[in-house]
């Protein structure tokens, strides 16, 4: 019987390599399909102020007739369409990364807002709205008094 000397870099090493592949089939454009796993949802980024809050939407290549912007008093709902562009080429071949088709995304907002009175602009491939928030939650601060504290 011959005595193999273990070596535990190498399952490791192993372990490594399935992670690597797993993460490269994930994400290659590829497997994407329809539009991909990845990117079904455009990047957004939400800011508060005392009087507002204020989304950033990440959507290039679309036109501001192309989405749908929702608006309640908790959330915003935002769909659209990116359409492909159909290009025919008699003897060459077209590889693309873009990604076509509908996407959706519902963001639930920290505070509840007036909904009737929502500013959007759209710019360069970046939505922006201004979401004013409900009177009501302007004025929800609440003063604690500290009985029997020292300092």
């Amino acid at each position: 019987m011959a005595i193999i000397r273990y070596n535990p870099w190498q399952e490791m090493n192993a372990l490594q390599r399935q992670l690597n592949r797993l993460f490269d089939d994930a994400l290659m454009p590829d497997s994407w399909g329809d539009f991909g796993n990845m990117a079904k949802f455009p990047a957004a980024e939400l800011t508060e102020t005392d009087e507002a809050l204020h989304l950033k939407l990440e959507v290039p290549g679309m036109e501001a007739k192309d989405l749908d912007i929702q608006v309640m008093a908790d959330r915003v709902a935002i769909a659209g369409e990116r359409k492909s562009e159909i290009k025919s080429e008699e003897n060459g071949r077209t590889r693309s990364e873009f990604r076509y088709g509908k996407f959706s995304r519902v963001i639930p907002l920290p505070a509840r807002i007036q909904n009737t009175n929502v500013n959007a602009e759209y710019k360069d491939g970046i939505l922006n709205l201004t979401l004013p928030k409900a009177e009501e939650e302007r004025n929800k601060v609440v003063k604690v008094n500290l009985e029997g504290a020292t300092a």
